[in-house]
């Protein structure tokens, strides 16, 4: 378990550091990202990218679990 956490950790912040060129890659702004504002109240539901990212994600742990 503290393996995982530091990995886990490590995961993150690489991607903390690395956000501004993920960002340029367009995720969070896919199709099928909801995107709603009505004057001061703006809603954002990344369905998409959720999806994206989740799927990459299992397929990385299943294939550090081999």
């Amino acid at each position: 378990m503290q393996r995982f956490l530091v990995i886990l950790g490590l995961i993150l912040l690489a991607l903390g550091v690395l956000w501004p060129w993920i960002g340029r890659l367009g995720l969070g702004r896919l199709p099928g990202d909801v995107y709603w504002r009505s004057g001061s109240i703006t809603v954002y539901v990344p369905l998409t990218t959720s999806l994206l990212l989740s799927a990459l994600l299992s397929l990385l742990l299943w294939w550090l679990s081999r």
